[in-house]
């Protein structure tokens, strides 16, 4: 079906009318009784009156199709499809990433190459990301602040181009992991009821930011927001020393123990990622959860047709300042 996004257009319609019913008509100039002294001419001139009056009638209706169209094409008008169903689960996904510091340690490795604790969450993420089909998902970015990268959004590839770009730093060298799950509640406290779901990864311990990690799980709790928490970071990591290689932990500042209650409050889980492998399983466990069905939403595709009816209405006139342009 047709429809206008703009009708409200179609009331002026009448405006050339008005125009000329409210303004003085222009005198005639008869050209012909200044420069024949005969009565010829003008039997001449009297015996063309009938066609020249059909022909102005006739530009008279040009003129007023080229104004009805012109005013159409105003109006913009769209050509909508059929209607077409989205594929919604209902799932409402906020994806929490630590960008302090310390996500930059070599502890891990992809297609046998050292890379830093983010590139892993990047690669291993970017594909739960794809797979989420039907759910929306949100970006949350946290160090010493806390930013919402991507609101929620079905459009999945912006959120993975948007991961892809994070960067060491861009939020501050501290975690503030209870501003993070406060920002995710915020958001997701504004979706309807349904299947409200927190993942947050991070490295290290809550150090910054002005609500505590447990409080905020009280709050997620209140909203019925689950949160699933991810350590990141291996148990052991040779580095060179004066003495050689030497054995350290790197994960030594990661606070399990308040991860453990985040989750447990919300009625989630904790998960330990201390290698890819492990990374990559524990979202293919988070692939599995149950998705709750919501109010089925369509899309009606539009295609835009307002350009047909203003080249019919700049054609009309051109053809009808062509007579004037010959007399010149």
């Amino acid at each position: 079906m047709i429809h206008f996004e703009w009708p409200w257009l179609f009331l002026i319609l009448p405006l050339p009318l008005l125009l000329r019913l409210s303004l003085p008509r222009a005198d005639e100039i008869r050209e012909a009784a200044l420069r024949v002294p005969g009565l010829d001419p003008f039997a001449m001139e009297s015996a063309a009156k009938p066609g020249r009056l059909a022909q102005r009638r006739g530009r008279a209706w040009l003129g007023a199709l080229a104004w009805l169209l012109l005013v159409t094409a105003a109006a913009r008008p769209v050509w909508l499809g059929d209607p077409i169903d989205l594929p919604v689960s209902g799932r409402d996904l906020m994806l929490a990433v630590d960008l302090s510091g310390s996500m930059q340690t070599p502890d891990f490795a992809i297609h046998g190459q050292r890379v830093s604790r983010l590139d892993a969450i990047k690669e291993i993420a970017g594909d739960f990301i794809d797979r989420r089909v039907g759910d929306r998902i949100g970006l949350i970015l946290f160090g010493t602040q806390a930013y919402l990268q991507t609101p929620l959004t079905f459009d999945r590839k912006t959120v993975h181009t948007l991961l892809d770009e994070a960067a060491i730093g861009l939020a501050g060298e501290q975690t503030a992991i209870g501003d993070a799950i406060g920002l995710a509640v915020k958001r997701l406290r504004e979706r309807p009821h349904g299947n409200k779901v927190l993942i947050l990864l991070t490295d290290g311990v809550s150090n910054a930011g002005a609500v505590t990690p447990l409080k905020a799980a009280e709050l997620a709790a209140q909203e019925g927001v689950t949160i699933y928490t991810i350590g990141i970071g291996a148990d052991e990591m040779q580095i060179p020393s004066l003495f050689g290689m030497q054995s350290v932990n790197p994960s030594g500042d990661l606070d399990e123990d308040t991860l453990r209650a985040i989750a447990k409050a919300t009625g989630g889980r904790y998960f330990r990622a201390r290698d890819t492998e492990q990374l990559n399983q524990i979202y293919t466990i988070l692939d599995k959860l149950q998705p709750v069905d919501q109010e089925k939403q369509t899309f009606r595709p539009h295609t835009t047709l307002f350009y047909w009816p203003l080249a019919i209405s700049l054609l009309l006139a051109g053809l009808l300042l062509l007579p004037n342009a010959g007399r010149r």
